[in-house]
């Protein structure tokens, strides 16, 4: 697996990157070898703080974390990766397809969908007005949602903003 490991407020030591690569490499038999993982550490006063994004074809798998300790951080987020793989893992079997392999399966997702499957009960459909970043944060916190899409008055670009779990604001900038 390829790592890309960046750190916020926080230097990237040889040891924290050891510790990464140790801990998320253990879950290597899950993915092919060029796999990238994409691995932010930041630090914000007395919290360590880890996320962690695997894209692979059709899924990607994310998980963060947050202790006092990055080193407890990183042990935390790879239980939830695995936790995550486990339970992809059980889905596939429990549709009898434990004759394909998880990587293959995994790269190579089914187009059939299933009753159990997640199914689109709704659809809306609204005018998208150009927008700055901050008017649509606005917006969405007046329509009490969680996330706004709009099109950018300066990219000229359709992109969604979306409230994080800490209170502050996410921009999405989709790239076709």
């Amino acid at each position: 697996m390829r790592y890309t490991i960046t750190g916020r407020n926080i230097e990237v030591t040889p040891g924290l990157k050891a510790a990464v690569e140790k801990k998320i490499g253990k879950l290597e038999h899950f993915f092919t070898p060029d796999t990238e993982v994409i691995v932010a550490l930041s630090a914000q006063k007395d919290r360590q703080k880890i996320e962690v994004t695997i894209p692979v074809k059709g899924n990607t798998i994310r998980a963060e974390e947050s202790s006092t300790d990055m080193y407890v951080s990183i042990d935390l987020v790879e239980e939830i990766i695995e936790r995550q793989i486990r339970r992809y893992r059980k889905k596939l079997i429990d549709k009898k397809q434990a004759a394909i392999s998880f990587s293959q399966a995994f790269i190579e997702e089914e187009d059939e969908v299933q009753d159990d499957e997640i199914q689109i009960v709704k659809t809306k459909k609204f005018a998208i007005k150009p927008t700055i970043p901050e008017e649509a944060c606005l917006q969405m916190e007046m329509l009490g949602h969680n996330f706004y899409v709009f099109l950018n008055a300066d990219t000229d670009q359709v992109n969604v903003v979306y409230k994080r779990k800490n209170g502050t604001y996410g921009l999405i900038e989709p790239e076709f």
